[in-house]
């Protein structure tokens, strides 16, 4: 008797831990990632400006969900206030990009301020990385928020022509925060806009994992395939200019299946750009890049959308 109240005990434990684990959204194959993860006051802390060649530098920390960021702000060196973008980053421990990165470099030049960051739980950057790894987002977008937050604080920025650029896992981030923070534009390259669930087994189909399949014998496993966590919601709330640049090759992103969910947005009158590049594959941004034409694409598109080939 006593060794069965024991057990009954033990077993009571085991629920409420259980219980109280559910309750902090923990996750067992990876961080914590709470619904209502949110950065309204970043609360940011500049350093001092430092003078390059041909731009400006400043470094910020700021806040989100109890852990702090650490980003860089590349500034052009001319007067007046500036567009401006947030780079998202793609999947793994990704760290501040330098200003070298050509397409920071090219839009600094056109007068694009450019901010980016160390990834949560990576560099100078508190909190566990890498949450987006097993498909939770949550905590990254509200990085992502306190980033574009930042950036309005400052007086050397236009508040109205804020953006987000990135590639990959960004596309699982970057709209949520455009949304959440009204961003002026997004423009993206090998992101994904089907599920995660969907995203992770196209790579292993097109790894081989599951024998030599075809085209069409992948897309029908896809449509099979439950989505995890799906980026439509945000992306049908979406009301700016979206730039979206693929990969015909690329075998970690569905080309085909993102791009019919974008026919369809486009179709329901969304403001939507895409462009493929033959026989290009994942790293379109990559150094070297998989095709020479992606990144100048996304820097011309920019200047664009913020008047800056047009001379508004």
């Amino acid at each position: 008797m006593t060794r069965r109240i024991a057990i009954v005990a033990a077993a009571g434990i085991v629920v409420i831990v259980v219980a109280v684990l559910a309750a902090l959204e923990f996750d067992w194959f990876g961080p914590a990632d709470p619904a209502d993860a949110q950065c309204t006051d970043p609360s940011p802390a500049f350093g001092e400006s430092r003078e390059a060649s041909d731009h400006l530098e400043v470094d910020v920390t700021y806040t989100c969900m109890d852990a702090v960021q650490a980003a860089t702000i590349y500034l052009p060196p001319t007067d007046g206030q500036h567009p401006a973008v947030v780079w998202v980053h793609g999947a793994g421990e990704a760290a501040r990009i330098p200003y070298q990165f050509p397409v920071f470099r090219d839009l600094v030049a056109a007068g694009v301020a450019v901010m980016t960051y160390d990834k949560r739980g990576v560099g100078e950057s508190e909190g566990e990385c890498c949450p987006g790894d097993s498909g939770k987002f949550n905590l990254l977008t509200a990085d992502v928020d306190g980033a574009i937050e930042v950036l309005r604080s400052r007086p050397e920025i236009d508040p109205e022509q804020i953006g987000l650029i990135g590639a990959s896992q960004a596309g699982w981030i970057a709209p949520g925060a455009a949304v959440d923070e009204n961003a002026a534009f997004m423009a993206l390259a090998a992101a994904p806009t089907v599920g995660h669930d969907i995203a992770n087994r196209y790579e292993r189909l097109a790894a081989g994992e599951e024998g030599h399949l075809t085209r069409e014998e992948i897309a029908e496993k896809l449509r099979s395939t439950s989505p995890g966590f799906d980026p439509l919601p945000d992306l049908e709330r979406l009301d700016i200019p979206e730039l979206w640049l693929f990969g015909d090759a690329d075998e970690n992103t569905p080309t085909p299946e993102s791009m019919a969910i974008l026919d369809q947005l486009q179709t329901e009158g969304h403001d939507i750009t895409v462009i493929v590049y033959p026989g290009a594959g994942h790293g379109l941004l990559d150094t070297p890049p998989t095709t020479p034409d992606a990144g100048a694409n996304l820097v011309a598109w920019v200047k664009e959308h913020v008047g800056l080939l047009t001379g508004e």
